[in-house]
């Protein structure tokens, strides 16, 4: 799969398939087999920390809660607050941890099988119920723990960052362009966003190639006011996806 993903996105794509010539064969860190009640824990209880601290209490929350076993949803919504809280967990991670496991009894949050059965934007809509947990953390769920091909995570600074560095832009991409200028990535556009995690690398490490074609962005319609006199959102022009004759990539 990974090998018609990597042909499909050096054809449709030069400046992506330099990317790919730069960096190698295709080699995500995925963890397929994280029950969803899990994988949401973990991601509540890493936000807005670093990796070392995070892994500090995601371990005392286990220790506390399931004794040295991930503690299931019924024995999250047993703890008591001080337990949680002597943990290191915050009084907003722990009504989100409780939350989840609410919704994971009630099913809104379903097992490993019944996930896999539906489409990412199901999931999306679903999983995005539970308190603190937003598109990116489900998106980042679909990439790297269901295995989905074809997610890309257009509000994550470091896919922006890497598009704009691989393609030579002076300004980050705003979503919608990036989502625009990324149809042609599909269906392997979980593909696309590792490779643009990575040209963020290489340009630190100066390893990164210069674009070899100029990129033209989708442009953004204008808005248009409502009877309401609400703006509407703006929408790419499907004509403005072209790319421009090959020339010198703008620094």
């Amino acid at each position: 799969m990974s090998k018609l993903a990597i042909a499909h996105l050096s054809t449709v794509d030069a400046v992506m398939g330099g990317v790919i010539r730069a960096v190698g064969p295709y080699a995500p860190d995925a963890d397929l087999e994280c029950s969803p009640f899990q994988a949401l824990a973990q991601a509540i209880t890493h936000q807005q920390l670093n990796g070392t601290a995070a892994r500090t209490i995601l371990n005392r929350f286990v220790n506390a809660c399931g004794d040295g076993s991930f503690p299931t949803p019924r024995a999250v919504l047993a703890a008591p607050e001080t337990t949680l809280r002597a943990a290191g967990l915050s009084f907003a991670k722990i009504a989100a941890l409780k939350d989840l496991a609410a919704k994971t009894i009630a099913g809104i949050v379903p097992d490993h099988p019944t996930l896999h059965a539906l489409a990412d934007g199901e999931i999306i809509t679903r999983l995005t119920q539970v308190r603190g947990i937003g598109r990116w953390t489900v998106e980042m769920m679909l990439m790297f723990r269901l295995g989905r091909p074809d997610v890309l995570p257009v509000d994550d600074f470091g896919v922006r960052s890497g598009f704009r560095l691989a393609y030579g832009l002076r300004k980050m991409p705003a979503p919608l362009v990036l989502a625009a200028f990324g149809e042609r990535w599909a269906p392997h556009r979980t593909v696309a966003a590792w490779y643009l995690w990575r040209a963020v690398e290489l340009a630190r490490a100066g390893k990164l190639p210069a674009p070899l074609e100029r990129t033209l962005l989708p442009r953004l319609r204008r808005r248009k006011k409502s009877k309401k006199g609400k703006k509407t959102q703006a929408r790419p022009a499907v004509r403005s996806t072209k790319k421009a004759p090959p020339k010198r990539a703008r620094k």
